[in-house]
């Protein structure tokens, strides 16, 4: 099954108030593995880029100046995001952004059916516990060493990472899918075996084999079968 595991930066929380998508990151899966395929691309916001925003991703409204808008790479992202699951932690976030992008392209938005939530997952898997993806990462041992800021295909590339560890687990997935390839190899490999059979041996019992028998019985005394 193919999945696209995704993340969003913006300029803000509210994209109803004016806040813009800036960054996306995908990165594909296909039954829990990571191809290596993936899609990135910064967006021009045309406007400001609110320091406390700026504090988070280190995006700034210089660096994005050069950048393509977003109607500019939609036909890009929508063929590579096809039409698999997409699987966001926080998930309601980045399907808000992403899906008021998409309209003020003038274009559908994709379906709230499509979106499998991580946080919700991690929720109900850890009531109690810190589900942010830092507290996860740290939970399933997945190195985030190398992520100073927020980046949304840095942080999409883990979220896959804590995503099958929320699921099942890698090993889990992996083992299975290597007893599925042995069956698949035995089934194409499999030859009947072919040689001279030999007939069935009688069993019925011989003449001589009978009157043994019946002498046998007529000597026994007092058998429990006539009592």
């Amino acid at each position: 099954m193919r999945e696209i595991i995704f993340d969003t930066e913006t300029t803000g929380l509210d994209p109803h108030s004016g806040d813009r998508l800036v960054e996306i990151g995908c990165v594909e899966m296909v039954n829990r593995v990571t191809t290596g395929r993936t899609f990135h691309a910064w967006f021009n916001p045309q406007r400001d880029m609110p320091m406390e925003a700026e504090r988070v991703h280190g995006l700034s409204a210089a660096f994005l100046s050069d950048k393509p808008l977003f109607a500019e790479r939609t036909d890009d992202l929508l063929e590579f995001i096809a039409d698999s699951p997409l699987v966001a932690h926080n998930a309601q976030f980045d399907f808000g952004f992403l899906n008021a992008e998409l309209a003020a392209c003038g274009m559908a938005a994709i379906g709230l059916e499509r979106m499998i939530d991580t946080l919700g997952i991690a929720r109900r898997r850890h009531p109690g516990a810190k589900h942010s993806l830092d507290a996860l990462c740290t939970r399933y041992g997945v190195d985030r060493s190398h992520r100073v800021k927020h980046g949304a295909l840095l942080d999409a590339e883990l979220l896959a990472q804590v995503y099958v560890e929320l699921t099942g687990g890698r090993q889990i997935g992996l083992e299975l899918a290597g007893q599925v390839e042995q069956v698949a190899q035995d089934i194409r490999t499999f030859r009947p075996q072919t040689g001279t059979f030999r007939p069935a041996r009688p069993h019925a019992a011989s003449a001589d084999e009978l009157a043994r028998h019946s002498a046998f019985l007529e000597s026994l005394t007092s058998p429990l079968w006539l009592n």
